[in-house]
């Protein structure tokens, strides 16, 4: 903990977009002026600090921006931060410029990046942005909301189609290995199957089965949700036409998910994030990182945040399985279980 008087504070995204990094940087920039204290706005996240690419940010700077994605610092992935003798740059350019407090938006790798500076001597705060919301410490993260909310809009409009031409629709989701998104979309969209990287066992037979089972019922679609830590959609919806003779299209959302105006939900809690993120490094605090938990914005020890586990909540799987075409075959085995 520090006891210098924060008088500079330089903010940055890194990594990749995500919808409400804008509505964050707002906070940070305008939070930080309400106190008397100056925001140096870093460009190209830590490619761009290394290089001192910097500007003065004002309060007219921010203005409407809180309802565009992607951000108005820009971002990208750096590998000479991942080195000490980029670390030891990246702390000088601070330096240079009297930041006396950093505020670094993105995900655990952008967040790792802030801890090493924090052991440089700067002072960081690290706020939680990715659609694919798997960083361990905290049950949401800036982007998610949004990603799966544009993505649960496409599905609904493959759905249609696929019910028209009575297809089998394999639609891909981001999320990198973790399945959230894909989660979220086949319990929103009513998808008849989702595959995780958490749950799935590459067991093509069962879902075969399903499928075929299904249009025996007289379903006329099949919608499957697959995440991106899976993929292979393409060669999947290959396997099934060829081993039901039912047509089967994939269809990969891709980069769409990650732009778009942010929904309410995240352009209020990065609001929220970027604000305490300012308060923090004013009340002293240093290699910290905002989560979110049990309905409470908190902040923890980055090497703490990031040993934490996670992983897909079983009961929210076990019902979207419920819900699905899973039901159908529970409630008939609990029948013969009641007639035995």
């Amino acid at each position: 903990m520090s006891d210098r008087k924060i008088k500079t504070i330089g903010v940055l995204t890194s990594g990749g977009d995500a919808p409400g990094m804008n509505a964050a940087i707002r906070a940070v920039v305008r939070r930080s002026l309400a106190h008397g204290v100056k925001v140096k706005g870093i460009l190209k996240g830590y490619t761009g600090l290394i290089r001192d690419e910097m500007r003065d940010m004002h309060a007219s700077d921010v203005s409407d921006i809180i309802e565009h994605g992607g951000t108005i610092l820009f971002t990208a992935r750096s590998t000479e931060m991942m080195t000490h003798e980029g670390q030891v740059a990246a702390a000088e350019v601070c330096r240079k410029h009297s930041i006396d407090g950093l505020i670094v938006i993105g995900g655990d790798g952008s967040i790792r990046g802030a801890s090493s500076l924090a052991k440089q001597g700067i002072n960081t705060i690290g706020i939680p942005a990715t659609i694919d919301m798997d960083v361990p410490f905290s049950e949401y993260s800036i982007g998610f909301d949004t990603a799966v909310n544009t993505a649960m809009q496409a599905i609904d409009k493959v759905r249609d189609t696929s019910t028209s031409h009575e297809r089998c629709s394999i639609i891909e989701v981001m999320g990198r290995s973790a399945g959230y998104i894909a989660l979220w979309c086949g319990i929103a969209n009513g998808a008849e199957d989702i595959l995780l990287p958490e749950k799935y066992n590459y067991d093509d037979r069962k879902l075969l089965d399903n499928i075929i089972d299904n249009r025996r019922r007289g379903k006329t679609h099949h919608i499957i949700v697959n995440a991106e830590g899976i993929g292979d959609s393409e060669a999947l919806a290959r396997r099934i036409e060829a081993a039901t003779g039912i047509e089967a299209r994939a269809t990969i959302l891709g980069y769409m998910q990650r732009g778009g105006s942010p929904t309410a939900r995240d352009r209020v809690y990065a609001s929220i994030m970027g604000s305490l993120a300012v308060d923090l490094l004013l009340a002293g605090k240093s290699d910290r990182v905002i989560g979110y938990q049990h309905g409470a914005f908190l902040d923890y020890d980055i090497s703490e945040a990031l040993s934490m586990k996670k992983t897909i909540p079983e009961y929210e799987y076990e019902i979207a399985s419920s819900l699905s075409h899973n039901y159908y075959k529970t409630y008939a085995e609990n029948l013969a279980d009641l007639i035995d």
